[in-house]
């Protein structure tokens, strides 16, 4: 009976470990965490190891940016995008001025309007953060803004 126990120890301990290494592992494909005044922000996700790792943590972030170009049958992610999110008071609350293809956002709960510009091209939306509830907003551009 002890050898039986032992055995369902170590396995369980295993078992532990390597989910453990699995979480650390996409863990580590994370880009770091930068702020902007009191905002909190991961950008990045030019791989699609990193890409994965952040849309997976995105589910635990208020806000989730994506920046991409229109394509005839899906988005092509771009990078180098000057995102500008600001409050309902019209006060810049988050700055980055070379974001993407992924921003994640520690946002309180509120109105904002995010501008994203592209090569000069500029597109607009506004955004309502509910507490508890992540948000997620696509910004496309027409195919070749980027060039």
């Amino acid at each position: 009976m002890k050898r039986l126990y032992t055995r369902s120890l170590v396995a369980a301990a295993f078992a532990t470990l390597l989910a453990g290494s699995g979480f650390a592992r996409a863990a580590a494909e994370l880009p770091p965490v930068h702020k902007s005044g009191t905002v909190e922000y991961i950008s990045g996700g030019v791989g699609s190891e990193q890409a994965h790792a952040i849309e997976k943590a995105g589910t635990q972030w208020p806000l989730t940016l994506v920046f991409a170009e229109k394509d005839v049958k899906r988005g092509e992610f771009v990078t180098n995008v000057k995102a500008v999110v600001r409050d309902a008071k019209g006060q810049p609350v988050l700055s980055v001025d070379q974001a993407g293809p992924i921003l994640l956002a520690r946002l309180e709960p509120g109105a904002y309007v995010i501008d994203a510009t592209l090569a000069g091209k500029t597109l607009q939306e506004k955004v309502q953060v509910k507490a508890g509830t992540p948000t997620k907003v696509e910004l496309l551009w027409p195919k070749g803004t980027a060039r």
